[in-house]
């Protein structure tokens, strides 16, 4: 595996890799690897001839309280892992190299980044549209995989790709891969590590809550009902404040007031300790 900092090495890579044929598949990642990263390498190596990964911290998605600079980086460990999973090439730039002196272009979306994190992270969105567009750019990948543990970043990204009349990749070849869960259905998350033992006990109340609404919903309670006993579970676990817990549409996440005929999310973004834990699972119609 080529560990590669410059666009110009990047180029360069890139074409040695296509004069063998073969589709590349691209896999963004900020570092800090956990088993949810590299199953999204398995499933692109399962999936493409080629993997390139990529490894940046990128400040423009953090807001000026948020965790930026203790957000951990261990990029020797990470290479090893990558490496491990049969990776190709690891892009890994340094902000100079990603936003050079002058950089003065952002990418901004309303509707799908509105709501949700969009409204707890002001600004979030539009950093994240701008890295991946740069990224895709960059790679010009034929398929690019993103955990659907950050549901509402994936719909962001595909409809940044759709309005763009993006071709590598195009939007149907961004693909969404399952969230991965530790044994007790914690969601896996960089951020799981700034837990406390006890904040990590506590934090497990979090998907079997989910768990327990989603039943209630299908069974036929009211969703505010169901969301409110959500929020008192989290609450009453020592969880410190509940930024939403919403019932949204699943493709265009606007907010469900009813459950309905069509497949619909449950997302939830909480705070426990200083720790800001977001998780979603879909919500199938009775049968």
């Amino acid at each position: 595996m080529q560990t590669i900092a410059t666009l110009h090495m990047l180029r360069t890579a890139l074409a040695a890799l296509r004069a063998d044929g073969g589709r590349v598949a691209l896999v963004p990642t900020m570092g800090a690897l956990h088993e949810g990263h590299l199953t999204l390498v398995r499933r692109a190596r399962a999936e493409a001839d080629h993997v390139v990964a990529s490894i940046f911290v990128n400040p423009k998605q953090f807001g000026p309280s948020e965790d930026l600079d203790a957000y951990p980086r261990q990029l020797a460990a990470d290479a090893a892992m990558l490496e491990a999973e049969g990776v190709a090439l690891l892009w890994a730039p340094s902000v100079e190299a990603m936003y050079p002196q002058g950089f003065a272009t952002s990418v901004s979306l309303a509707g799908v980044s509105d709501g949700l994190c969009g409204a707890a992270r002001p600004g979030h969105f539009d950093g994240v549209a701008t890295v991946v567009l740069k990224l895709f750019n960059q790679v010009a990948p034929d398929m690019a995989f993103f955990g659907e543990k950050d549901f509402q970043q994936l719909a962001v990204i595909r409809t940044m790709a759709r309005d763009l009349d993006l071709t590598r990749p195009e939007p149907q070849a961004i693909i969404g891969v399952p969230t991965v869960r530790e044994a007790d259905g914690l969601a896996m998350s960089s951020r799981n590590r700034y837990l406390s033992p006890g904040e990590r006990a506590a934090a497990a109340t979090l998907p079997r809550a989910m768990r327990e609404a989603i039943d209630a919903m299908t069974s036929g309670a009211p969703v505010a009902g169901a969301l409110a006993g959500l929020e008192s579970e989290l609450l009453a676990a020592g969880f410190a404040s509940i930024d939403y817990a919403t019932l949204a549409d699943g493709r265009s996440l606007e907010p469900l007031a009813a459950f309905g005929t069509e497949p619909a999310r449950l997302l939830v973004a909480a705070r426990i300790g200083g720790t800001r834990l977001i998780d979603n699972m879909a919500v199938s119609p009775a049968p």
